[in-house]
């Protein structure tokens, strides 16, 4: 899937042309330098990788200054590999915003929010007890029961259980385009993606 790096600017809403108020991302999408292109012959695939926002050489590994310097640009925070382009691009072109237009639809995936260690309510959906007889004051929001007994002995895998939340990557499909604005590189598409404000997104067409 051909695509592109974008940061995350915040939310807003707009209005559609039925006067309905559409909540929307706006995403800063490029433009992005092609770092490097892969071919059958020597990598075996094709894909173009892409590097965006711009990284000081003094904090960057040699290795990364001189793979940046082969493509003619300065070095890169994010590199990502994409194919699947209509257009053919050479080593050190600008990919930009413009290969989106209003209406399609696009898949933006992204680092979601760390929470921190959580319980089962917030982290599982649990119920919890709320507020039930039975002689109970203080168990509203345990988890309750995780087990049988002398069998099977043991705590089943993947048991739903209190522990660390987010921060994980989050795919969000079937984003509506609503905006493209190629003179800031800002793309407006309905709904929330994951991450927060600033933080590294990856569009796929």
């Amino acid at each position: 899937m051909s695509g592109l790096i974008g940061k995350k600017i915040g939310m807003t809403s707009i209005f559609d042309e039925n006067g309905k108020n559409i909540p929307c991302t706006v995403i800063e999408a490029g433009p992005c330098i092609v770092t490097q292109v892969r071919t059958e012959e020597v990598d075996g695939y094709k894909a173009l990788q892409l590097g965006f926002d711009d990284a000081t050489e003094k904090n960057a590994t040699k290795a990364a200054i001189g793979h940046a310097k082969k493509a003619g640009t300065s070095v890169k925070r994010k590199v990502v590999e994409f194919n699947g382009f209509d257009k053919e691009y050479k080593l050190g072109d600008a990919v930009t915003v413009e290969q989106f237009t209003e209406g399609e639809f696009v898949d933006v995936s992204g680092t979601s929010k760390g929470k921190g260690f959580q319980g089962v309510v917030k982290r599982h959906g649990f119920g919890g007890v709320g507020q039930a007889t039975h002689g109970q004051h203080n168990r509203l929001r345990a988890p309750g029961s995780i087990g049988a007994a002398s069998y099977p002995a043991r705590v089943f895998k993947g048991m739903k259980m209190a522990g660390r939340m987010g921060g994980e990557t989050v795919k969000v499909q079937n984003l509506r385009v609503y905006k493209v604005v190629p003179e800031k590189n800002l793309l407006v598409v309905k709904g929330c993606v994951p991450g927060h404000k600033n933080s590294y997104v990856i569009i796929e067409k």
